[in-house]
């Protein structure tokens, strides 16, 4: 794969974002697998050196040039990476009522806007995406209307139907950031390193968005500001948004949604309450409808409440109606609840039993957008199935609504066909009837209500923490090896659906226990979602957020022993977005709390942490003497696990040091202790690593005209890195196989140079689509020494400058002065003394500067 032919200067240094092919080839990745199997019975084989090399190098030609022809054949595929695996569009649209009524003339123009769009984008390319704005008052049937049209449609949007509701009619809507991580998430971008900000994530959602046919559903939008960031560039794609008012957004089809008329009032009512019924007396009928003013919700609510009571009649119902509205004339009623919502939401709350009011007046408590079945148990302190039963009755009633099952299929689902994923259904209340709800609630004893939070609060902790313990054992104490290492897999992915799916609905909950100052009930969720959020690398924002509060309530309580764990929770989150110091720093007063509570295992821990940081800032020394005291104090207490990472991370500055036989002897420990205990994803990691420290002793040995066992050695390495991304590929990691395919190329065998350039271009393909500007940055240096290794002299200066230029914005001044040491070594090869002693110069200053 050739380098792009006009290279961007400094202010415009990240390459084109392209679609990435997100499948490996299959032909590639049969090669790959045979080169391995090849590769781990060279040992066992007794065959000459020379016969060993010559199928070594054989089997990894038949790699290399397969992998070169399939590289960039498929540029426009638009599937996620996913192992092979099949991967499925999300369907987040919500279900569409059963009773669904009326609205023909809004369907049928809203099918004729839809087509006409289609004709238009055939006839001009470039157009930009349809967007139609649904708008109205509360109630009037926006979110029906276009949940119905959703469904019809789907199948001219087959790469995914995304919804999401953006909260625009509550206190606390939903920021853009949260919607386009969301979406991000159901596409398949893994977002293993943060993102950075909207801006960032904007860019990112245009470019996952580029090319495809996606349904984009935003209901209760407060304005066009919450909005504009959400709509792509993509003429395929299609956005349907509701509010209350005009958002007078560009490119935008707006459509005032207006009240039912009588008959389709009529119509819904005979819907819910029975045709006989309502044809037996129609007068009073058309008298209900009047008096809930034609609105859909009201008009629904009386019907629910008809269909429960097959022994009201619908005189009795409208004379009910009549004598509420009257009373509601006398009354100062709140402003956001129009009188005929809240006459017909007063009289079905009035005829339900008590178990279900006081239901529906605890729901109205809870902070989050939507809940599965079980919180109902807990709200009213009885099982799971009661409490199912009672808020069954509620939808029956009108009174709460489905808001759908939203796991989407992750890549890591879809490598575990019987895995769970989290199908479970969830439920909401629409805002005007959380609004009434909460009214009446407020009148409720203040402890009763504390109760039943609290009570929600510990179920979800329950869940939280063990879904992060299935999810990541290692982080919640020492653990010997899983007794059924493909049952404690399928734990891994379900845990990570469910994370997926109540993401919006713990961070929520996490503020309510902060506000609530339930300090205990905020640590233990908030240190099991920082600890799922570690695990995957995922959610940076809602990371950094819930760790701060984390940190707060372990100050709350007092407990120095939690305060040290929130502190090497934050430094996690903080240290990850690139804030070395203060992820030291925070690392560094943990380790403090837990010598002094003689906490050694999470003392080792913390010296691990202090040991990575400082290696990130380029103090290797320090770091090394870190990691060599975590390693012991691991030993001490018998934590292989740790131990082996660890000693993963000691590898890697030591081969940074150029002391690549230690770091290989390491490696090689690691390396059993992953294998016995059948933990691929570490065994992945640290095959990368060795195939590393494999790479830099085949230079070396290169260096010294040791030809054959150079030969050799670079084989080994290549096949250690096609085994570590061949793993990492079928879990579906597609940010640790860029690392694999990055290393691949920064092997230096001379006679697989064009290959290696190849794998560090894919590498840079896929980390600028996951939005890891470091990882482009790493990757320009990696395209500069593959490059200079070819002769290409103008195209390795130009790379190894774009790496200069990022690492300097990113604030990197490690990696800034590694860029300007290689960039000096192209500078001298190309014979320009003078370039390469200011490059090298300014390296070295900045070596000084970081004490190193």
């Amino acid at each position: 794969m050739a380098g792009p032919s006009n290279v961007p200067d400094r202010h415009d240094s990240r390459l084109p974002r392209r679609r990435i092919p997100l499948a490996a080839p299959a032909a590639a990745g049969i090669a790959a697998a045979v080169a391995s199997i090849l590769a781990a019975s060279l040992d066992v084989w007794e065959l000459p050196t020379e016969a060993k090399v010559g199928v070594t190098a054989a089997a990894g030609l038949l790699v290399g040039l397969l992998t070169w022809a399939t590289t960039g054949t498929r540029a426009e595929e638009k599937q996620p990476r996913s192992g092979g695996a099949v991967w499925r569009p999300p369907d987040q649209t919500p279900p569409v009522s059963p009773h669904f009524t009326g609205r023909t003339e809004s369907l049928a123009e809203l099918r004729a806007v839809f087509a006409e769009r289609r004709r238009s984008r055939d006839r001009a390319n470039g157009a930009s995406p349809l967007v139609v704005s649904v708008y109205g008052r509360g109630g009037v049937g926006k979110s029906m209307l276009i949940a119905r049209f959703a469904h019809e449609i789907a199948g001219s949007f087959p790469d995914g139907r995304l919804y999401a509701d953006l909260r625009g009619g509550v206190e606390a809507p939903v920021g853009p950031e949260e919607v386009l991580t969301g979406f991000l998430r159901a596409l398949g971008v893994r977002l293993t390193t943060d993102p950075g900000g909207l801006a960032e994530l904007r860019e990112l959602w245009l470019t996952w968005t580029k090319g495809r046919r996606i349904l984009i559903c935003l209901d209760n939008a407060r304005d066009g500001d919450q909005v504009k960031d959400l709509i792509p560039a993509e003429p395929g794609c299609a956005v349907m948004v509701t509010s209350r008012q005009p958002l007078f957004l560009l490119n935008t089809y707006d459509k005032q949604l207006s009240v039912f008329s009588e008959a389709q009032g009529v119509e819904l009512l005979a819907r819910l309450a029975g045709d006989d019924r309502v044809a037996a007396d129609l007068e009073s009928a058309r008298e209900i409808v009047r008096m809930c003013d034609h609105l859909p919700l009201a008009i629904g609510i009386c019907g629910g409440r008809l269909a429960t009571r097959g022994n009201w009649t619908l005189r009795a119902l409208a004379d009910r109606l009549r004598d509420e509205r009257r009373r509601l004339d006398h009354l100062q009623i709140a402003g956001r609840l129009d009188k005929s919502v809240r006459a017909s939401l007063q009289l079905s709350y009035d005829d339900c039993t008590g178990l279900q009011r006081r239901l529906l007046r605890m729901l109205s408590l809870i902070g989050a957008p939507d809940v599965p079945g079980w919180v109902a148990g807990e709200l009213l302190a009885t099982s799971e199935p009661e409490g199912v039963d009672q808020l069954e009755a509620l939808i029956d009633a009108q009174l709460a609504e489905y808001s759908g099952s939203w796991a989407s299929v992750s890549a890591e689902s879809a490598e575990h066909p019987g895995a769970d994923r989290s199908e479970t259904m969830r439920y909401r209340l629409h805002d005007l009837v959380r609004i009434f709800a909460r009214e009446l609630a407020l009148s409720d004893d203040a402890g009763r209500r504390r109760a039943a939070v609290e009570r929600v609060l510990s179920g979800y902790r329950r869940r939280a923490e063990a879904a992060a313990v299935a999810r990541w054992p290692q982080d919640w104490g020492r653990r010997t090896r899983a007794a059924n290492p493909s049952a404690a897999s399928r734990a891994q992915v379900s845990a990570a659906d469910w994370l997926n799916t109540e993401r919006l609905t713990l961070v929520a909950l996490i503020n309510q226990a902060t506000g609530l100052e339930t300090w205990e009930l905020a640590w233990r969720l908030g240190r099991a979602f920082c600890s799922l959020c570690h695990s995957l690398r995922a959610y940076w924002s809602d990371w950094r957020v819930v760790a701060e509060i984390l940190c707060e309530a372990a100050e709350h309580t007092g407990d120095r022993r939690a305060l040290g764990i929130a502190l090497l929770d934050r430094a996690a989150v903080v240290g990850g977005q690139g804030s070395h110091r203060s992820a030291r720093a925070d690392a560094e007063r943990a380790l403090e709390v837990f010598t002094d509570l003689g906490e050694s295992w999470w003392a080792a821990r913390a010296m691990r942490t202090i040991g990575m940081t400082l290696s990130s800032d380029g103090e290797l020394d320090r770091g090394v003497s870190y990691l060599i005291d975590a390693v012991a104090a691991f030993k001490a207490e018998d934590d292989r696990w740790w131990t082996a990472r660890t000693q993963r991370n000691l590898a890697e500055l030591r081969l940074a040091e150029g002391r690549p036989e230690e770091a290989r002897e390491l490696l090689e420990e690691s390396l059993e202790v992953f294998k016995r205990d059948r933990n691929r994803y570490s065994e992945a990691q640290t095959l990368r690593a060795y195939g590393e420290v494999l790479g830099a002793t085949a230079r070396e040995l290169h260096e010294k005209d040791h030809t054959r066992a150079a030969v050799e050695v670079f084989t080994r390495a290549g096949f250690s890195l096609d085994r570590a991304a061949e793993l990492f590929r079928t879990r579906g990691e597609l940010w640790e196989e860029a690392r694999c395919l990055r290393a691949a190329g920064e092997v230096g065998n001379p006679a697989n140079g064009i290959r290696e350039l190849a794998h560090v271009h894919m590498a840079t393909e896929i980390l600028t689509a996951l939005g890891d500007a470091w990882g482009v940055a790493r990757s320009e240096l990696s395209a500069g020494r593959a490059y200079g290794r070819l002769g290409r002299a103008r195209e390795a200066q130009e790379s190894l400058r774009r790496a200069v230029h990022a690492f300097e914005d990113l604030g990197d001044r490690w990696w800034m002065a590694r860029s300007l040491e290689h960039l000096g070594e192209a500078y001298r090869t190309a014979g320009d003394e003078r370039a390469a002693a200011a490059a090298l110069r300014q390296a070295e200053e900045i070596r000084r500067g970081l004490g190193d």
